[in-house]
């Protein structure tokens, strides 16, 4: 097993060069960071420009293969490089990497275990009511954009405190700020913070993980193996459990690590929407003022938090299948 994910690891870490490479050359060719300084009255000499650009390793008359090695050279040794504004990407993305994953890691694990807990339940009670009522719901979801269904919530939570005549839901931030009361009140202010953003995220993870968890559960239900566990004396009950769930749960693990990449396609909206101030937001600002080194930046996060996940799933793959660890 050992020598299995270290295999995966190597490539992993060879698919993280060649994305955050990438990344950088497509940020640096689409983006404009001279822009930033065009219209301005009285007008900045070019050759001042061209200094704080070049100060910045931003400046377009640079060739780029000069300005990534310099970027990736930096990135080597720790160093992110500068944003638009002079302050260092690296502290930057250091006090919001925290708030993107809390929000991310919550609402990955509440959407694929309930998901995986809907989906498995509704293909043992097949074409019943829980079964036709959970098929519905998912693609009822499915079918709303994120940015749309956070909306919904917001609306639906609004109206909620309203009819209750007590704010219970929180729409915006991540913490009230100046709040007093001792850490039980900051606990629950910060709960009351996190539960619209996080359903916003995994809602529809669940209804993606019950579908397949249903057709990967309904697959393995007449498979001679569970029928064998039966026949030496299991129950229905322990022969799906520790049987039939189990191998059912190898392919859903497999889907992991692509789940948690839409999740921080996901965290892009719904930080900005919720006024949360991790990553995702960060990124879009980072586009519209052309800080090319802060979206480089975040791609590179986001594609060693993805080939983590990978890597994540691949250990819980090797747990789940025998024949993975006898490899």
């Amino acid at each position: 097993m050992a020598g299995f994910l270290a295999r995966r690891l190597l490539n992993y870490l060879a698919l993280i060069v060649v994305a955050t490479s990438l990344a950088y050359m497509l940020a640096a060719s689409a983006l404009d960071p001279r822009s930033n300084y065009e219209g301005r009255n009285p007008p900045i000499p070019p050759a001042v420009v061209d200094a704080r650009l070049s100060d910045l390793n931003l400046n377009d008359r640079v060739p780029l293969l000069e300005r990534y090695l310099t970027w990736g050279g930096g990135v080597v040794r720790g160093d992110l490089g500068r944003s638009v504004t002079g302050g260092s990407v690296g502290e930057d993305l250091g006090r919001r990497v925290g708030v993107t994953l809390r929000l991310i890691t919550i609402g990955l694990v509440l959407g694929s275990v309930t998901g995986v807990a809907i989906g498995a339940c509704a293909a043992v009670r097949q074409y019943g009511a829980f079964d036709r009522l959970s098929t519905g719901l998912s693609f009822g979801v499915l079918a709303i954009p994120t940015v749309v269904l956070a909306n919904i919530l917001i609306i639906a939570a609004v109206r909620f405190n309203e009819a209750v005549g007590a704010q219970v839901f929180l729409v915006s931030g991540e913490a009230t700020p100046g709040l007093q009361g001792g850490p039980a009140a900051a606990l629950l202010d910060r709960a009351q913070h996190l539960v619209l953003p996080t359903l916003s995220l995994s809602l529809s993870l669940v209804a993606i993980y019950s579908r397949y968890q249903r057709n990967m559960m309904l697959d393995v239900l007449g498979a001679d193996f569970v029928r064998t566990a039966m026949a030496k004396g299991l129950s229905r009950r322990a022969a799906l459990t520790r049987h039939a769930l189990r191998t059912a749960l190898v392919p859903a693990v497999t889907y992991f690590a692509f789940t948690f990449g839409t999740l921080l396609v996901g965290t892009t909206f719904t930080e900005k929407i919720f006024g949360w101030h991790g990553m995702g937001e960060q990124l879009v600002d980072s586009i519209s003022t052309n800080d090319v080194n802060t979206v480089a930046a975040i791609s590179c996060l986001a594609a060693l938090a993805v080939l983590l996940a990978a890597l994540a799933s691949d250990v819980l793959h090797a747990v789940l299948d025998p024949r993975v660890r006898a490899g």
